[in-house]
């Protein structure tokens, strides 16, 4: 199998952070995508009521008025039906579609036969029937505010359009609310007025029957009449995009809900226009009604007027019919204006990330839309309704009839694929399917709109639309044999995947294969790409398609100049002339129709003052074309450039690998070397600690003896400081490793900082002396008698200093200064010695480094790397000043927290003669006899029972039978080891009741310890791991933690004997002259007194008998409380 080339393109952070922003749904709504299945979670009625709050807008009522006024009624009553019918039977597979797929008006375009780029066209076309119409239902909510509070047009369009923003901001959901909370209100006040209105004017459906227009069209039928009122009502066709765009949240059809889910598509999709078409009738009722009260026509077509007239009725005073009219218009445009404006935004969103590959988010299109109504709303769109629409109708029904031809005729007959494909990774740019066909129909529709072919045509210009679009798609189809669907066969996927770039969870559906970045790639991100050139589709580019079109009807002299910048521009300014054109005329006839006929006269002025704008615009747009064009060129070099780039940088990586393989292969050697060395040093670890542990040991126990001489004690003292010295070695060399793996812990604990200090005074006080040297130790401020630290540590770090300053000073003297402020301690080790160069300061400080002044010198090189590690673990820093020649001055700073008052006092250490309550029962388990009588020599005298085992075997033997309260556990014994038998005793070998037995750890090896975890099986923590040789004070907490024991010290009272709770004491009488005899310490006055109390009542005899005993032992302190005590009895 061969293998997959390399990627040529690579993900970068910034473009993976900012894709993954973009593909947060809170906010976007699948702004650029479809929606996925685990979304879909909606009832199917609560995504048709959302969907069919669309019917709520007034414009419906204004179109009924307008072709009611502007054709006469039979013309409007027919033309309504025909749109209605249209639309409703054009709408139903698009909603069809939209709901089973999950896919808005867009996406499902670019899968019925316009292609990933040529759908771009129609969502202009899209965007612009969103902000036309919410312009035309925000100027109406306008009007109301103005006719209810008498607040200027200006201030009520930019109020009637600022209101929406918060509303659309958080999407379908917030929109759904608000469509379900509205819905009753509203419903109930759309009937409400009818219901009057033929209550009291029961003819009035008679009246409006025979009404012949504004115009004079007449009673009857007129054919053109009736065109040219249809080309105006099917322009709502696009509305249906609207509900597409809904739909698409509509769960998957199931065997459990088929009858709920077309229910739902159906009224949430075509349905809407059964409603719309009553309300159209409605609006030409009603305007009629306006009329026949004297209403003006202009005024009559505004659905302000239309339903304060029919208010009238519900309501004799005119401020409550006011007030009704202006709440039902601000509820019914508010529930369409949110959809406009939320459907605008995802068609700006899929317009503008196709072309620019980026998308600031949906809200910003939102705010984009509603601020382009805005501007509308400030023309009075209103006025020119009818021929806004009329021109709209023809670009918008060619568009729809596209779509629904190629899901009606194109799939069925397999024209075109199944399904709907919408990936851009799968797309043509352009299919000339959706795009001839609208194209052809689109020209042939304004034609006759314009009058080119007639006044015929003119007026069914609509329905040329609608039948050369649906008829066009299938021959188009036909004819190119439907290769312009897909550009490559999707990849078959199981199930949900990763994608590349974002690296976020997609289903199946929204990924596809990514050559550029050799792996699977969503939809969003794919949409978002600038880089990769289509490398999965090269054939299926705009670029070429456009250079293969050219080809086709050019000379091939020109061909050369296709695929040039000429040829771009010429390209763009071929679309965008005739745009400007058609944007300009429009605004020429809206300032024609605000002049009306009196300005007749100013008409030539305004026809030549458009031409200069347009000719200024057209001026502005070709330069800006031109410098589009060039930066366009300018991209396509550097990514040029840089694609190069990357491909000799992979190939640097690639070489930069080899060498990193073989790197790994040396590392690799070198750590089998580095594990030889380590099994080494943690032998002669082991062998050193061994009888360490007995020296030192006995050293601490000696040296808490009383009965030890003092000229003695300081010889014991140089025992022990020798011994901790010989000690630190072995840490520092395996302190190394430690550091280097990150696996050293400090025991930060209360120290006795002044006898700290003493300690290390005196023992290079003596040193110096020896070599002739003088030795000062300068503390300057105030000294805390206790801090917070790692004693260990900072004892070797100053050893290490001051060792190397008597080692290596020859003559004069050593300083050790200490200041203390704000618990930063600072040491400083001045020396008269050599001092060391500036080229060697740095080196001095690795691992078996020295100067050549310490050369020939003894050591091993590792004392300044171990200092300055452990000055960096706990948080300070050593740094060093010298000059040759004049000595060296070694500067250590550490944070060293004072400890006050009771803790300190509670936290140090303290000697230990005893303990209070039973005796308690310790088994050691060790192979060494010698460690196993140290510990022995030192529990004994505090009270504890014994046991000891040679092997693991011998302590499971001993162990049912002695019952300890703890075991202490060598790790390194013949047979089998201490965590073997540990094992054993937590699986009951030992006996059952022994299994949950506090087991603690001493071992001599120190890389045991830094490999165990506090979590494990066999209940033992850090805590409860001992290295040889074994610190006394912190053994003796251990038991003391562990066994809950209240110890006894040196000099410490003994708390007087408790009664028994049922003892009888004597009166209080006779305790008054015992108590006189106990205050003078007269024993035998006491002892005598005792007789006498106890021949008193045998009763007495248990209280006589305790007294008794303190007397004779000589406690007398201890008998006053116990006589309080009787006193209040």
């Amino acid at each position: 199998m061969d293998s997959e080339p390399d990627a040529v393109q690579r993900v970068v952070k910034i473009r993976r952070d900012y894709n993954t922003w973009v593909a947060r749904e809170t906010i976007e709504d699948y702004a650029l995508r479809f929606t996925p299945r685990s979304f879909r979670r909606w009832s199917e009625l609560r995504v048709a009521n959302t969907a069919f709050g669309v019917a709520s807008f007034l414009v419906l009522e204004a179109v009924g008025a307008t072709l009611l006024v502007d054709y006469g009624f039979l013309n409007a009553l027919w033309a309504i039906l025909a749109t209605g019918l249209i639309i409703f039977l054009a709408g139903l597979p698009i909603s069809i579609y939209a709901a089973r797929y999950g896919v808005d008006m867009d996406l499902l375009t670019r899968g019925a036969g316009f292609g990933y780029i040529g759908s771009t066209l129609t969502s202009l076309i899209y965007a612009s029937f969103t902000f036309i119409f919410f312009a035309l239902e925000a100027a109406i909510m306008a009007y109301a505010l103005e006719l209810a509070f008498d607040i200027p047009p200006a201030w009520g369009y930019l109020l009637c359009a600022v209101v929406v923003i918060p509303l659309v901001t958080h999407g379908v959901t917030a929109i759904s609310r608000l469509q379900s909370i509205t819905l009753p209100l509203w419903v109930l006040m759309l009937v409400v007025p009818y219901v009057f209105v033929f209550a009291a004017r029961p003819g009035i459906l008679s009246e409006l029957a025979g009404y012949g227009g504004e115009h004079g069209v007449g009673a009857g039928f007129n054919l053109h009449a009736f065109g040219a009122a249809l080309t105006v009502g099917i322009a709502l066709i696009t509305q249906m995009g609207e509900q597409a765009d809904y739909l698409r949240f509509m769960p998957e059809k199931t065997a459990t809900n088929t009858r709920r889910w077309w229910a739902a598509v159906l009224v949430g999709g075509p349905g809407w226009v059964l409603l719309g078409v009553i309300k159209m009738l409605g609006g030409a009722l009603l305007a009629y009604l306006a009329i026949s009260n004297a209403v003006s026509i202009q005024r009559a077509v505004d659905p302000n007027q239309m339903y304060l007239a029919a208010y009238e009725y519900v309501f004799p005073d005119l401020r409550w019919a006011v007030a009704a009219t202006a709440l039902f218009v601000v509820i019914s445009q508010l529930k369409i204006n949110v959809t406009n404006a939320y459907a605008g935004s995802l068609a700006w969103s899929n317009f503008f990330a196709r072309l620019t590959h980026s998308h600031p988010g949906r809200v910003v299109w939102v705010v984009f839309n509603t601020a382009i109504a805005l501007m509308l709303m400030e023309l009075d769109v209103f006025q020119a309704l009818g021929k806004v629409l009329g021109l709209y109708a023809n670009v918008a029904i060619a568009w729809m009839m596209a779509v629904v031809a190629d899901l009606v005729i194109n799939k069925p007959l397999g024209l075109s694929p199944p399904g709907i494909e919408f990936k851009r990774a799968h797309l043509y740019d352009v299919n000339p399917v959706g795009v001839g066909a609208m194209g052809i129909a689109s020209l042939l529709s304004v034609a006759a709109w314009a009058g080119a072919f007639g006044p015929g045509p003119q007026a069914f210009s609509a329905l040329i639309a609608l039948v050369t679009a649906f008829v066009a798609s299938p021959l188009i189809a036909w004819a190119t044999g439907g290769r312009y669907y897909l550009a490559r066969q999707p990849h078959a996927a199981a199930g949900d995947g990763r994608c590349v770039i974002c690296e976020r969870e997609y289903e199946a559906d929204d990924l596809a294969r990514c050559p550029a970045y050799q792996g699977p790639i969503c939809s969003l991100c794919c949409s978002l790409d600038a880089r990769c050139n289509d490398l999965c589709k090269p054939d299926a580019r705009l670029s070429v398609q456009w250079a293969w079109a050219m080809r086709r009807v050019l000379p091939e002299a020109a061909w050369p100049y296709v695929e040039s910048g000429l040829g771009h521009y010429l390209l763009l300014m071929g679309v965008l002339a005739p745009a400007l054109a058609v944007l300009v005329w429009l605004l020429y006839q809206q300032g024609v129709q605000l002049l009306g006929t009196d300005g007749a006269e100013a008409v030539e002025a305004l026809r030549l003052a458009f031409i200069k704008a347009y000719m200024s615009l057209l001026l502005v747009s070709g330069l800006v074309v031109w410098w589009l064009v060039l930066t366009h060129k300018s991209r396509q070099v550097a990514q040029e450039e840089s694609n190069r780039q990357t491909s000799l940088l992979m190939r640097e990586i690639e070489s930069h690998r080899r060498t990193d393989e073989q790197l790994q292969r040396a590392k690799q050697a070198a750590e089998l070397a580095n594990q030889a060395k380590s099994r080494y040093i943690t032998a002669i670890s082991h062998e050193l600690r061994t009888p360490l542990n007995s020296i030192l040991g006995y050293a601490q126990i000696l040296d808490g003896d009383d009965a030890i001489p003092p000229h003695r004690r300081q010889a014991i003292n140089v025992i022990r400081r020798s011994g901790d010295h010989l000690l630190s070695v072995i840490e520092g060399t395996l302190d190394i490793a430690r550091i280097e793996g990150g696996r050293l812990a400090l025991d930060v604990k209360p120290i006795d900082f002044k006898d700290f200090l003493q300690q290390i005074v005196g023992m290079f006080e003596v040193q110096a002396r020896n070599k002739g040297l003088s030795f000062r130790f300068e503390p300057i401020g105030e000294i805390p008698p206790v801090v917070r630290a790692d004693g260990k540590r900072v004892r070797q770090i100053l050893i290490n200093l001051l060792g190397n300053a008597v080692k290596f000073t020859a003559k004069g003297s050593i300083c050790l200064r200490l200041t203390y402020r704000m618990e930063m301690a600072t040491f400083e080790v001045e020396d008269t010695g050599p001092g060391i160069s500036q080229a060697e300061i740095e080196r001095i400080f690795d691992p078996f480094s020295r100067g050549t002044s310490a050369q020939g010198a003894g050591g091993a090189g590792l004392g300044l790397t171990i200092s300055r590690m452990f000055a960096d673990v706990m948080g300070g820093e050593l740094t060093v000043k010298s000059q040759p020649g004049a000595g060296s001055t070694f500067r250590v700073r550490l944070f060293l927290p004072q400890v006050r008052g009771e803790v300190a006092v509670r936290e140090l250490p303290r000697n230990r003669v005893g303990y209070r309550g039973e005796r308690r029962r310790i088994l050691v388990v060790d192979n060494e006899r010698v460690d196993r009588e140290f510990l022995i020599t030192l529990l004994e005298p505090l009270g504890f029972s014994l046991a000891q085992a040679a092997n693991g075997h011998e302590c499971l033997r001993v162990l049912p039978r002695f019952k300890p309260d703890l075991v202490f556990m060598d790790l390194a014994m013949p047979g089998m080891d201490g965590w073997e038998v540990v094992r054993r005793i937590r699986a009951g070998e030992g006996g059952a009741e022994m299994a949950a037995v506090p087991v603690a750890i001493i071992s001599a090896n120190a890389y045991e310890r830094g490999l165990h975890s506090d979590d494990n099986d066999l209940a033992i923590g850090s805590n409860d791991f001992f290295l040889k040789p074994v610190q006394v004070v912190e053994l003796i907490d251990w038991i003391g933690r562990r066994l809950s024991l209240d110890w006894l010290e040196p000099n410490q009272p003994e708390p007087p004997p408790a009664l028994p709770v049922d003892m009888v004491y004597p009166p209080p009488e006779v305790i008054v002259d015992l108590a006189e005899q106990v205050e003078m310490g007269y024993v035998k006055g006491i002892l005598r007194r005792l007789d006498e109390i106890e021949a008193l009542d045998a009763a007495y005899a248990p209280f006589v008998a305790e007294l008794r005993e303190l007397t004779r032992n000589f406690r007398l302190d201890a008998i006053p409380p116990l006589l309080d005590k009787a006193r209040h009895a």
